[in-house]
């Protein structure tokens, strides 16, 4: 059926869509100046879009590095067997030049570090620092009473990274689950973060100096606690005058009944106290402000990379989940695939939209490329 419209009607209706698209014009011209998320969504087309995961079938516990000579991004993972025949990858390496399409290319270690009899190489952490490429990693096995974090250095970030041994294990630095190491390097000092849950009287997260060569700590006794032992995969980022603590609560490799989840609190010290938005204490098990939940398609959500900047001053971070239709792999290994979500700050607090991971298309992280 056709509606015939008179010349005047036609007229009416013909302004009137001028003039709602004179506004959208110039809505998209003011937003463009500095605001880099405007200028994605008005420039960009659906190409230059990516919907999660980022990479599958598995990437557990990731670290991102951002190589300042190639400008490529690195993602190491935790020691995985995917299920694909190809065994136990000794911490896997992607390559990614805008952190939404990774390909595998290769093992960061080709044996395994001998200083620990038996157990995984867990929760990679991987920075550029005094020109090398340093991977700080957990030596544990399930229940482990001893296990402790070591590091290796490569003169590529695809490695292989030269094993430097052991910096410390639970009994030499008397923190019970020393696992999962975080490096923090700021005004000439680097600081090692670390731990994992526990329910005994030192559990929790804690930091310590390093020395200027990155491959030992200074002092045992110096070690400081900024976390309770519900709390592992800690994260640091300061941002204006103050620094944030990211961590993850609850069962990290359960399948579907994963029930990671990512916490934060703030401090204007690097080594707290780190508060929560009700201005609870960290250290006091149950409190921080909720990051990141489960939502019906993914669960298991936790243990992120570094925040990074892309290029138009948006924020993005790694992180793992698990598929709720798809919790683990043949081998048993629950299925952690790798997300990426955008980061913004509300009254100075960091969220990912809706407290969940995203599942639907976004606008990619925008970066120059880099000029050869």
């Amino acid at each position: 059926m056709r509606i015939k419209l008179k010349k005047k009607n036609k007229r009416s209706i013909l302004s009137v869509l001028q003039v709602i698209a004179s506004c959208l014009f110039l809505a998209c011209a003011s937003s463009n100046g500095g605001q880099g998320q405007a200028y994605r969504q008005s420039e960009r087309n659906v190409v230059d879009q990516f919907v999660n995961p980022v990479f599958e079938p598995i990437l557990a516990d990731p670290t991102v590095l951002h190589d300042p000579i190639s400008g490529s991004f690195y993602a190491y993972g935790t020691q995985d067997d995917w299920g694909d025949g190809a065994g136990s990858r000794l911490v896997p390496v992607l390559k990614s030049q805008d952190l939404t399409k990774w390909e595998v290319i290769g093992e960061a270690f080709e044996s395994k570090p001998s200083w620990k009899k038996s157990g995984g190489i867990w929760a990679p952490e991987a920075v550029y620092m005094e020109d090398k490429y340093f991977l700080y990693y957990a030596y544990s096995t399930w229940g482990d009473a001893n296990p402790g974090v070591g590091v290796a250095t490569a003169d590529k970030p695809e490695g292989p990274f030269k094993d430097h041994g052991k910096i410390f294990d639970s009994k030499s630095i008397d923190v019970p689950n020393s696992i999962d190491p975080f490096l923090w390097e700021e005004n000439g000092e680097k600081y090692l973060f670390w731990g994992s849950f526990d329910n005994g009287p030192k559990q929790g997260t804690y930091g310590v100096p390093l020395q200027e060569n990155g491959i030992q700590i200074m002092d045992p006794a110096d070690k400081f606690k900024i976390a309770a032992g519900d709390l592992e995969a800690v994260i640091i980022h300061k941002r204006d005058n103050y620094y944030y603590f990211i961590g993850s609560r609850g069962s990290c490799c359960e399948g579907v009944r994963s029930t990671y989840h990512m916490v934060v609190g703030r401090s204007k010290n690097l080594k707290g106290p780190y508060l929560d938005k009700e201005g609870r204490d960290l250290r006091e098990r149950g409190n921080g402000t909720l990051m990141l939940k489960a939502n019906d398609k993914f669960v298991g959500v936790g243990h992120g990379s570094r925040i990074m900047t892309d290029d138009a001053d948006q924020d993005w971070i790694i992180y793992h989940g698990i598929d709720v239709a798809k919790g683990k792999v043949s081998g048993g290994a629950s299925r952690r695939m790798l997300f990426l979500d955008k980061v913004d700050w509300v009254d100075g607090w960091p969220t990912i939209n809706g407290d969940m991971p995203s599942t639907n298309a976004q606008n990619k992280p925008y970066f120059k490329q880099k000029k050869s």
